[in-house]
């Protein structure tokens, strides 16, 4: 079953919701300690990396045209990229107090 984010070519196929929880919560917690010097715990980790792997997906196909399966690790380097992108964000927004 491959899963497609917002109509985009990219799919992220890692093979369970297991699977998609081990991908969030490495994903978010790497990003976290990039962006903010720290993790925001296990769940909120997990929220942050599957959001990012929606996020990352969407960016990665519509602005580099990247497309097809990437695998488990490929779905931590882009679950990575989105929670990076999104926690920048969230950081720019708050004013640095993530």
């Amino acid at each position: 079953m491959a899963t497609t984010f917002l109509a985009t070519n990219l799919n992220l196929e890692p093979g369970s919701w297991l699977a998609w929880i081990v991908v969030g919560l490495i994903a978010g917690a790497i990003a976290a300690r990039v962006v903010a010097g720290r993790g925001f715990g296990c769940l909120a980790d997990i929220v942050v990396g599957v959001a990012g792997a929606i996020i990352g997906g969407f960016v990665l196909s519509t602005f580099f045209g990247v497309s097809g399966n990437v695998g488990f690790l490929g779905s931590i380097i882009v679950a990575f990229i989105g929670a990076a992108v999104l926690l920048a964000a969230l950081k720019l927004l708050s004013g640095g107090r993530l």
